[in-house]
Order: C-alpha cells, then sequence, then structure tokens
C-alpha cells in the first residue's frame, strides 16, 4: 500500500465512513483498494468503531446492490 500524509488518510477514511461513497469513488480519486481502504481503516480507527463500520458496511450491502 502506498504511504499518503495525513490528511490524505483523513480523507479516505471519511470517505469510507460515508454512506454515498463507494470503494469504487475512493479507488478513482485515490488509487486504493477495497482491501486496503479496510486496512487503513483497521489502522486507524479503534478497533469497536471499526467492527461498526463494517457491520454497517455489510448489512447495508445486503439490502442495497450498489452499496460500497
Amino acid at each position: 500500500m502506498k504511504k499518503y500524509t495525513e490528511s490524505e488518510k483523513s480523507e479516505i477514511i471519511e470517505l469510507a465512513l460515508s454512506d454515498h461513497v463507494s470503494f469504487n469513488s475512493i479507488k478513482l480519486i485515490y488509487g486504493i483498494s477495497e482491501d486496503d481502504v479496510k486496512k487503513l481503516m483497521r489502522d486507524n480507527l479503534k478497533p469497536r468503531s471499526y467492527k461498526s463500520w463494517r457491520k454497517r458496511v455489510r448489512e447495508f450491502s445486503d439490502r442495497r446492490e450498489k452499496y460500497k
């Protein structure tokens, strides 16, 4: 995974936390894969925050075909 500045990391995290931005959009903007976004989130969020985020993404993606 490429090294990102703190402001880039913050922006990627903000985009990933948004319910309106897909992993594909993040990849187009920053060139970072879905797995790398998850790793970045895991490394920079508190463990419980990361688990809550993954649960939310998983639940929404089960209900919507084109979510994240």
